[in-house]
């Protein structure tokens, strides 16, 4: 919830003023985010027989993460459509994290990532130069496929830039921390704030 709340201000804020367009991203935010839940349910429903509340609170991050690049460019329906193939579309996309067997204990990946890709290209179909006259038309709005084509290389270059930076990054504390970036199993087990801070932030007894 103060995640969502949070939200409105990082979307809306973003049009650095208080006028029509920043109304329109923050009612987008809204609307997303709930059809970002909702899609995310349904799908949850149908694939493993029951809702839960970490699926609502997942599909709503993922609609939220997913209207980010649209909210100032979208109108009408399509905030609504936007967010519930996110949420749908994320849910799928925890699987990759078995499939390629990473650690994503918070579904980074399938929620920020492939949400993130979800809305930037989904922007080149539903941008309205109606609702922001400084954005273009997208495919279904007439304004033809040169708008998914560059929110695609947007999205590569973004992503070749983050790898690049991030494995600097990650080679570079690997070599400078003696014991390595990535803490044992049974550190796991026991809990980082004992093994790395020797004190418990919750005194709760195994069972």
């Amino acid at each position: 919830g103060i995640l969502w709340f949070g939200w409105f201000g990082f979307n809306a804020g973003s049009a650095l003023a208080a006028d029509g367009v920043a109304a329109q991203a923050f009612m987008n935010t809204f609307v997303a985010a709930a059809a970002g839940m909702l899609g995310w349910l349904i799908v949850e429903r149908v694939k493993a027989g029951h809702a839960t509340t970490l699926g609502a609170a997942s599909g709503a991050v993922a609609g939220l993460v997913a209207i980010t690049p649209c909210a100032g460019f979208v109108g009408g329906l399509s905030p609504i459509i936007i967010g519930a193939i996110a949420g749908a579309v994320c849910y799928l996309a925890i699987w990759l994290k078995f499939h390629f067997k990473f650690d994503d204990s918070l579904d980074v990946i399938a929620v920020h990532l492939v949400g993130g890709i979800i809305g930037s290209v989904l922007l080149g179909f539903f941008a309205d130069s109606a609702v922001n006259k400084a954005g273009k038309d997208g495919v279904l709005f007439g304004g033809g496929w040169s708008l998914v084509g560059e929110q695609i290389l947007a999205v590569v270059v973004i992503m070749a830039f983050s790898m690049v930076v991030t494995l600097i990054i990650g080679l570079g504390l690997k070599k400078s921390l003696s014991k390595g970036i990535r803490v044992t199993s049974e550190e796991e087990e026991i809990g980082l704030d004992l093994t790395q801070h020797s004190e418990n932030a919750y005194s709760l007894e195994r069972v």
